[in-house]
């Protein structure tokens, strides 16, 4: 509106301002200074009229514009406040309407278990009497079957003890019968006994049993090539051993070193010993216990003189008692095991004892056996990883060459798919047509070509 006003205020002095050009014009020349006297004051006091009209006119729009703000600002507070008022009475009015719903939900869940608790009981009830009638009634029926089967049982067992007593009493005889004919063979088995001990007493049969242990154990631990039989240990000797066992180090002159193995079986003084302890006859015990100490260092003494020749055998020699309770009645021996060890350099060995020096020796000869084969397995391997290495080489280029084809494949197959989407359009010849235009690839031979094309497919 202001603009407005200025617009017009302004149109007005520029055409006050053409009219007195005008006058002016048309006057004659001397008048022209009090002319323009007069058109400076009224432009001047039109200036100051426009400018007091345009104040007046700007304090109004601000006056306006205050009045408008405030206007609004009141009706903005107002609005906002009865908005307030009006979301203040939904929400209690919505909070009263959720209390009455919680009430009717709670009043009906209430009801609704009060009348669940009712058909619960109700149906506990008549279940509960149902379960009473049928146990009652399983109750008379399992009486009933019981007197039955009571009555059944009493019968088969009467006829069964009857016919088991039969069995035993007949088991019970035919028992009788084997053990008359068990004491016929043990009476023949203590016959044999005694014809054993009988033939024990033989100093050159008890020695062969012994070598015969002494053989199956060694055989059942060492190989062949570990031991030998009969060896003659001491250069010049003519006494050969039982056993010796071949130990892995040789001398200068290649001949191995012999580890000696001798049997004894000195029987007659451990029967007077195993006798005098029957008897409990402590004197005649102890004379049997020395006599059998005598023996033994006796039969020590001479394996070391017949047997031990350093550096053709080892520094000792190994005393083998093929009779595990001889063993025992040497070893209870006081200080007995280290005479003999320290006097006449002899190892004592019953069977379970020797079958552990054995099973030690034979892992020895392996450890030594690994021991010398691996630098041959270091330069072995040496040489595999050299060849490996020229393996890998060989491998990379093989694949590389393969990757090559590959890579060829899939061109091909490119360049395959391609013609067959352009030959999609294209319709299928019969066989025979084909055949007739393509005789080439019609043959089995061509068929059959590795880098021959398959014609029985079309490509459709």
């Amino acid at each position: 509106m202001d603009l407005w006003i200025f617009g017009g205020l302004y149109g007005l002095l520029l055409a006050l301002l053409l009219t007195l050009l005008v006058a002016v014009l048309r006057r004659p020349a001397n008048s022209s200074e009090a002319v323009l006297a007069a058109i400076s004051s009224s432009a001047e006091r039109t200036e100051r009229e426009l400018r007091r009209e345009l104040a007046d006119s700007a304090r109004g729009t601000r006056q306006e514009l205050s009045q408008s703000l405030a206007t609004f600002q009141q009706t903005l507070l107002r609005q906002g406040a009865e908005a307030t008022r009006s979301q203040n009475a939904q929400l209690d009015a919505f909070a009263q309407q959720l209390t009455l719903l919680q009430k009717l939900l709670t009043d009906t869940l209430a009801q609704q278990v009060l009348g669940l608790s009712e058909s619960n009981a109700r149906r506990l009830g008549e279940l509960r009497a149902t379960l009473e009638a049928a146990l009652a009634q399983l109750q008379q029926s399992n009486a009933a079957k019981l007197d039955e089967m009571r009555q059944t049982v009493d019968e088969k067992l009467q006829s069964t003890l009857e016919t088991r007593l039969g069995q035993s009493f007949k088991q019970v005889a035919d028992r009788l019968d084997q053990v008359h004919k068990g004491l016929g063979e043990m009476h023949t088995l203590a016959q044999g006994v005694g014809d054993l001990k009988h033939l024990l007493t033989n100093v050159k049969t008890r020695g062969m049993f012994g070598e015969a242990q002494l053989a199956a154990l060694l055989e059942q631990v060492l190989a062949p090539d570990q031991y030998a039989e009969q060896v003659v240990t001491r250069p010049g000797s003519r006494n050969p051993v039982d056993f010796a066992i071949r130990l892995p180090g040789r001398a200068e002159d290649g001949a191995p070193l012999w580890l000696p193995i001798d049997a004894k079986f000195p029987n007659e003084d451990y029967e007077r010993l195993l006798d005098a302890q029957q008897r409990a006859d402590a004197p005649a015990a102890e004379l049997a216990a020395r006599a059998l100490e005598l023996r033994i260092r006796t039969e020590a003494r001479s394996i070391a003189e017949k047997y031990i020749e350093p550096p053709h055998t080892t520094d000792f020699a190994i005393l083998f008692l093929p009779s595990e309770g001889l063993y025992a009645e040497v070893l209870r021996r006081p200080g007995l095991i280290e005479v003999l060890q320290r006097e006449h350099r002899i190892t004592l060995a019953g069977p379970t004892t020797l079958m552990a020096m054995l099973n030690s020796l034979q892992m020895g000869f392996r450890t030594l056996a690994l021991e010398k084969r691996s630098s041959e397995v270091w330069q072995v391997l040496g040489a595999v990883k050299t060849e490996f290495n020229k393996f890998g080489e060989v491998l990379s280029k093989v694949k590389e060459q393969t990757q090559t084809v590959l890579n060829t494949l899939d061109r091909a197959q490119t360049r395959s798919n391609v013609m067959n989407r352009a030959l999609k359009k294209v319709e299928a010849l019969p066989e025979p047509e084909a055949a007739r235009w393509l005789p080439e690839l019609a043959q089995p031979e061509a068929l059959q070509a590795p880098d021959a094309p398959d014609a029985g497919e079309s490509p459709t």
